[in-house]
């Protein structure tokens, strides 16, 4: 049964017509929203689908818990599936499951299904996260919730006990929270290099020698900056796991505890990785955009008229012809193995590894 006719109601059913359920819908107004669901679903009135059904999804917003109380004598025994989630974080002191639960006592209220969005129902679960959450308090109601989400080809994960109901609601709330550290520590180490790059070709020609070279912030400046950032970010990746393994030969064993900056660090290697090859790609494509500057243009014109002027025939420099050729080769090469890198940190390709593989490429 769904309780509901908002998009992810529809999206909900189709998934379990989908899946070989058989399906009923309740709604206030079921002949106006019969057409938005699919044939095989039957839209009734909320009493009725009431009565048909064992397992309930509540696809209604906590302000409207309240109109289903007429429904209670119905509703006992039944197993209610709460999907909601709120608007900001903590923003009610009880989770909308234990809420919903505290109005129907005689009913066994189960969490999930609310950390997927209505389009990955309606698409399968290949595209977008297969794990759906679920806690409740009742351990045959959570087993028969997790079958159904297996069969709509979902990956059930036992959160616990109905406790855990306001955790779960939080974290579709949630904006990066794995990434707010690394994020942060890219954008610090950018400001200083580009503060040190800014002084060294920008302001320090023009006190020294009234040079004005503004024009090379937007871009020189930049991916000059660039590449700092991504070899130190690099290396931080790398770092923990070197002061991790110092720590357990100090202790003399691997079981002692790492401090939490320590574990911190570790937790957040894959993100620091993944920026360190943003901030290498960006270098590459900004390195390709130098000769397509005006100003490079005007420095190419004012070198040959120099020549011209000078009756130079040529001012090639073999030994700067071969650095430059052997530093684009290089640098192409680096960025093709961190591109692997980063390719191989992620869940969809790093779970297709063994470990001995993954350790090979790192």
């Amino acid at each position: 049964g769904v309780l509901g006719s908002g998009d992810f109601a529809r999206s909900l059913a189709v998934r379990l017509v989908c899946s070989g359920f058989k399906v009923v819908v309740g709604s206030r107004n079921p002949k106006r929203k019969a057409n938005l669901f699919p044939a095989a679903a039957e839209v009734t009135f909320q009493a009725e689908a009431v009565k048909k059904a064992d397992v309930i999804f509540v696809a209604i917003f906590r302000e409207h818990y309240s109109t289903l109380c007429d429904l209670a004598d119905v509703l006992a025994g039944k197993i209610l599936v709460d999907v909601s989630n709120n608007t900001e974080i903590n923003h009610h002191k009880e989770s909308n499951a234990e809420y919903l639960a505290s109005l129907f006592p005689a009913c066994t209220v189960v969490k999930g299904f609310n950390v997927v969005s209505a389009w990955t129902l309606q698409s399968g679960a290949r595209d977008g996260n297969k794990q759906v959450l679920i806690c409740s308090n009742n351990q045959e109601a959570k087993r028969v919730v997790a079958e159904i989400a297996q069969v709509m080809g979902f990956t059930p994960v036992d959160m616990g006990c109905m406790s855990s109901a306001c955790e779960i609601e939080n974290i579709p709330l949630r904006l990066l929270p794995a990434w707010k550290i690394p994020i942060f520590l890219a954008l610090g180490l950018f400001l200083c290099f580009f503060t040190y790059n800014l002084v060294r070709q920008v302001i320090h020609p023009y006190i020294r020698e009234q040079k004005n070279k503004l024009y090379k912030i937007p871009i020189e400046v930049v991916n000059t900056t660039l590449p700092c950032v991504s070899y130190v970010m690099l290396s931080l990746v790398y770092l923990p796991g070197v002061l991790a393994a110092c720590s357990q030969l100090y202790y003399g064993t691997k079981y002692r505890r790492f401090p939490d900056w320590l574990d911190q660090w570790l937790q957040h290697r894959k993100q620091i990785g993944l920026l360190s090859f943003f901030c290498a790609a960006l270098h590459a494509v900004y390195s390709l955009c130098l000769p397509m500057r005006r100003s490079h243009r005007y420095l190419l014109i004012e070198a040959a008229v120099k020549q011209a002027v000078e009756k130079k025939m040529t001012i090639w420099v073999e030994e700067e012809v071969w650095r430059m050729e052997i530093y684009i080769s290089v640098g192409i090469i680096a960025l093709g193995l961190l591109s692997l890198l980063a390719i191989t940190s992620l869940p969809s390709i790093a779970n297709s590894l063994n470990w001995r593989e993954f350790s090979f490429i790192q």
